[in-house]
C-alpha cells in the first residue's frame, strides 16, 4: 500500500506541460524555418496573380521576372550576411555603383583587359568592404551611423571618378557583358547573370549551413557576448563579413552591366532600400543571429512577383510602393511575434 501512495504520490509533469495551440505551432515552426513564411507568401501570390491574369505564368512574363530580381537578388545576399550579424548596410548599393564604374571606365577609357578590369572591380568591391567592416570593428562605430557615412562617400567618389558619365556596353569588352548575353534553358528566356545569382545563393547557402565560418556568423549574431565568451574572436568575425559582402557586392555589379547594358552612375539608385527589403520581407531577422539566403531569395521574388502581377491586374504604378511597404511592415510584425516563441 505505501509502495502504491508514493507511486501516486509523484507529480505529473506531462500533465504540467503548457498545451501547444495550433498558432503557437505554427509559430515555433517559423521560428525554426525563417524562409517557410516568405515561401508561403510567394506561392499563394503567384498563385492569386495567376487568376488575375493568365500571362503571368507565361514563359515569357517568368524569364523577365527572373532577369530584373538578378541585381537586387545578388546584393541582397550580401546584405543578408550582414544583417545576420545583427548589422545594416546603407552603403551597399552606392557600392555596387562604385565597383562597376571602375569595372567599365578601366575598361573603356584605359584600355585595360576585360579580366583585369574585372579583378580591379572586385578590389574596388572589396575596399568598401572592408572599410565598413574596419568602421564597425575597429572605431566602434554602429553598422547604420557607419554606414550611412560611406554612402554619401562612395556615391561621390562614383561620381568624381566617373564625371557623372555612363559607359555604354559597345564600349566594354565582352567579359563585362558577358552576365547580360542571353541563354535559353526549355522556354524560358534567361541572361547569365541569373546562373550567376543562383550558384551564389547555393554556395552562400552552403557556407552558412554546413563551416564554421557561418556557425560563427549565427553566433555572433544572436549574442556578441556570448559568442565572445565561448572563444570566438567576434571582431575577426564581423570584419570578414563585411569583405565577403563587399566582394559579392562586385558580383552584383557586374550583373548589373550585363542586364542594364551600361555602367551608370544613375543604375538602382533605390539599390540600398531595395537590399533590406529582399532581406526583411525573406524572414530575417533585423536582430540578427536568425535567417538565411534561400528566405532572401524568396523575399526578393516576392517583390518581383508582387510588381509584375500588379501591372498585369492594370493596377497604377503608383500603388506598387504602398503593396511593398506593407509586405515590409507585415514581415517586421511577423519576426517580433516569432522572436517571442518559447523553446
Amino acid at each position: 500500500m505505501a509502495d502504491t501512495a508514493s507511486v501516486s504520490a509523484e507529480p505529473d509533469f506531462e500533465s504540467l506541460a503548457p498545451k501547444l495551440t495550433p498558432l503557437t505551432r505554427i509559430q515555433r515552426q517559423l521560428h525554426a524555418h525563417p524562409a517557410l513564411g516568405p515561401l508561403i507568401v510567394l506561392i499563394a501570390s503567384a498563385i492569386v496573380f495567376s487568376f488575375i491574369n493568365a500571362r503571368f505564368y507565361a514563359s515569357a512574363n517568368i524569364s523577365l521576372m527572373l532577369q530584373q530580381v538578378a541585381v537586387i537578388a545578388t546584393l541582397a545576399v550580401a546584405q543578408t550576411l550582414i544583417i545576420l550579424t545583427a548589422g545594416i548596410d546603407l552603403s551597399i548599393g552606392a557600392a555596387m555603383i562604385l565597383s562597376q564604374l571602375f569595372m567599365a571606365q578601366v575598361a573603356a577609357n584605359n584600355h585595360v583587359p576585360g579580366l583585369l578590369a574585372l579583378l580591379i572591380g572586385f578590389v574596388v568591391g572589396l575596399g568598401t568592404g572592408m572599410l565598413n567592416g574596419a568602421l564597425v570593428t575597429r572605431f566602434r562605430l554602429p553598422p547604420f551611423i557607419a554606414t550611412l557615412g560611406t554612402l554619401s562617400i562612395f556615391t561621390s567618389i562614383g561620381l568624381l571618378y566617373a564625371g557623372g558619365q555612363t559607359t555604354q556596353a559597345s564600349q566594354m569588352p565582352g567579359l563585362l557583358n558577358w552576365t547580360g548575353n542571353a541563354v535559353k534553358i526549355g522556354p524560358y528566356n534567361l541572361i547569365n547573370g541569373v546562373l550567376l545569382m543562383i550558384a551564389l545563393y547555393i554556395v552562400v547557402n552552403y557556407v552558412l549551413g554546413q563551416t564554421k565560418w557561418g556557425r560563427h556568423v549565427y553566433a555572433v549574431g544572436d549574442d556578441v557576448d556570448a559568442a565572445r565568451l565561448a572563444g570566438i574572436r567576434t571582431n575577426l568575425v564581423l570584419f570578414s563579413v563585411y569583405a565577403v559582402a563587399g566582394l559579392i557586392v562586385a558580383v552584383a555589379a557586374w550583373v548589373s552591366i550585363g542586364y542594364t547594358g551600361a555602367a551608370s552612375p544613375n543604375n538602382a539608385v533605390n539599390a540600398n532600400l531595395e537590399s533590406i527589403t529582399a532581406v526583411v520581407i525573406g524572414g530575417t531577422s533585423l536582430f540578427g543571429g536568425r535567417g538565411g539566403v534561400i528566405g532572401t531569395l524568396f523575399g526578393a521574388l516576392i517583390v518581383v512577383v508582387f510588381t509584375s502581377g500588379l501591372t498585369l491586374a492594370n493596377v497604377n504604378d503608383l500603388y506598387q510602393p504602398i503593396a511593398e511597404g506593407i509586405l515590409v511592415i507585415a514581415a517586421v510584425g511577423v519576426d517580433q511575434w516569432i522572436r517571442r516563441v518559447k523553446v
